[in-house]
């Protein structure tokens, strides 16, 4: 493979030489942290915790369209972030990504940023019982009006790419898993739509839905009743998936 393109954020200079090992070293070294489709390593290099997500090998129509016509997904990851941070929206540092080629098609590509300080995800709630259960949906239903607000749409709005930590009097709320990610006016329903794969029951949908709603100036009981719908219709969807219970 060759390198084709990489980027690394001013701030972050010392780390250009672990950027440019990332093909040759990912697959051996740092700690996996999740494996599937794509691949999650952690790795500590200069004293930072470092977040590197390396990106399944796409199909050829996508070769063809990373190398030519559009950004990978590694890069957007890095660019989106960045647009984010720049809004005030929490997520993770943007470090820098690397993208390879074999021959003159795509490859692989990986992006890396710092490791987040939040220790919970969304989905902690299927499972934990947390004390400041209100403030934590407020201040997630804030970032997702905001997001909204700019003009922003998360493709992949899910109980695992939402991170918050409750420890603190403000409680920050980050989001990661960037790259999917589209920008254009965002209307009550499709943003109530995207509400959709974060679980939970009515009580919580409602307290999101008015914050939400209050955030961006809209109907409440439109919100409440648009989110709870597209939440119950994913759950009927997954049929077999038990709604969560706390414990």
């Amino acid at each position: 493979m060759h390198h084709t393109k990489w980027t690394v954020h001013p701030t972050f200079y010392k780390l250009e030489s672990f950027i440019l090992q990332l093909p040759d070293i990912f697959d051996h070294e740092g700690e996996v942290i999740y494996q599937g489709r794509n691949e999650l390593r952690l790795f500590h290099i200069e004293g930072y915790p470092l977040i590197v997500k390396s990106y399944q090998r796409p199909h050829l129509f996508n070769r063809i369209a990373y190398t030519c016509l559009r950004a990978s997904k590694a890069e957007r990851a890095y660019l989106y972030a960045l647009k984010l941070i720049e809004l005030g929206i929490g997520t993770p540092a943007p470090v820098g990504y690397i993208v390879c080629r074999d021959g003159l098609l795509m490859e692989k590509s990986y992006s890396v940023s710092l490791q987040s300080d939040c220790p919970h995800l969304y989905k902690d709630f299927y499972t934990k019982v947390f004390s400041r259960e209100k403030e934590i949906l407020t201040a997630i239903a804030r970032t997702t009006a905001h997001l909204h607000m700019h003009g922003i749409l998360h493709k992949d709005y899910s109980e695992g790419n939402i991170l918050f930590d409750d420890s603190l009097k403000e409680i920050p709320v980050e989001l990661i898993d960037l790259n999917r990610m589209v920008f254009g006016k965002v209307s009550l329903e499709k943003g109530c739509k995207n509400f959709e794969r974060l679980l939970g029951s009515d009580e919580m949908l409602e307290t999101m839905g008015e914050v939400y709603a209050k955030e961006r100036h809209l109907d409440p009981v439109a919100c409440v009743e648009r989110i709870k719908y597209h939440v119950h219709q994913r759950l009927k969807m997954l049929n077999s998936y038990p709604f969560p219970q706390k414990k």
